[in-house]
């Protein structure tokens, strides 16, 4: 029985020093995000990282710190400190998914991060691995068809120039050789693009940035056709989505309520 009692008792000492800790690690949660909503970064990121000294296996800590590392990162910028902090960024969030594999921000986040590095076909990944978690997410698929772009345009203008062709000039492409291995590597890139935007406008029929890329990406297939016959049935159907994403952003715009006006409750 004393020993019942001795055993019991060591448990609720190791219990109430865990439940302290987890305590300690909350208030330096919430000093962190304040510190956050006050653009104070550097400060944020010692809260969070005590956060998840003092609780390792609190989730929305670790996912703080991984923001907070992120919101310091600046695209572009190639210095040892900033691409530091994307890789401290990163690899928080990995941690994350250590321990929930469907973190749909830590996912997120990353595939922003590698995109934003121009690293394309890492996003790719990354943006796919999204989409295997949550088949509805239309900014996933709206990225993807920005990345098939990004990755078909400057070839395309590298190739016109080689020919002496300027951009605004009607296609398809002269050189016949160079139009076949540019089609070879860029078709299959530039169509399923064309698919992924197709289906983030299911998903969202006035998604006006998605109709845009829609039709870069039918000026890029274009440009690879055969024919000047089926080149101008591109360009039309490019034609048609800028029309559509005007008409789009113009029925929304409608839509809003005038600035400082009152609505009734449920209307949009």
């Amino acid at each position: 029985m004393k020993k019942l009692i001795v055993v019991l008792a060591v448990a609720g000492a190791a219990l109430t020093a865990t439940s302290c800790r987890q305590l300690k690690a909350r208030d330096q949660l919430n000093k962190g995000v304040q510190s956050y909503k006050n653009a104070q970064y550097p400060e944020a990121v010692e809260h969070f990282k005590t956060a998840v000294e003092l609780d390792p296996n609190f989730p929305t800590a670790r996912l703080y710190l991984a923001t907070a590392y992120m919101s310091q990162y600046i695209p572009g910028a190639d210095s040892p400190e900033n691409l530091q902090m994307a890789q401290a960024a990163h690899d928080q969030f990995q941690k994350v998914l250590d321990q929930d594999p469907k973190n749909e921000v830590a996912i997120a986040s990353i595939a922003s991060l590698f995109f934003n590095q121009k690293k394309l076909d890492e996003a790719k990944q990354w943006y796919e691995r999204l989409i295997s978690v949550n088949p509805q997410n239309k900014e996933a698929y709206y990225t993807l068809g920005v990345i098939a772009w990004t990755k078909t345009f400057q070839p395309r203008m590298e190739a016109r120039a080689k020919m002496g062709m300027k951009p605004e000039d009607p296609g398809p492409l002269k050189d016949k050789k160079v139009r076949d291995e540019l089609r070879a590597k860029n078709l299959p890139i530039v169509e399923d693009g064309i698919k992924d935007l197709e289906k983030a406008l299911q998903i969202d029929p006035e998604y006006d940035d998605a109709m845009a890329y829609v039709n870069l990406l039918y000026r890029e297939k274009a440009d690879l056709e055969e024919n000047a016959e089926d080149y101008k049935k591109d360009t039309d159907m490019a034609d048609s989505f800028v029309q559509k994403a005007l008409q789009t952003k113009k029925i929304k715009a409608e839509r809003k309520p005038a600035g400082g006006g009152i609505t009734t409750e449920g209307e949009k």
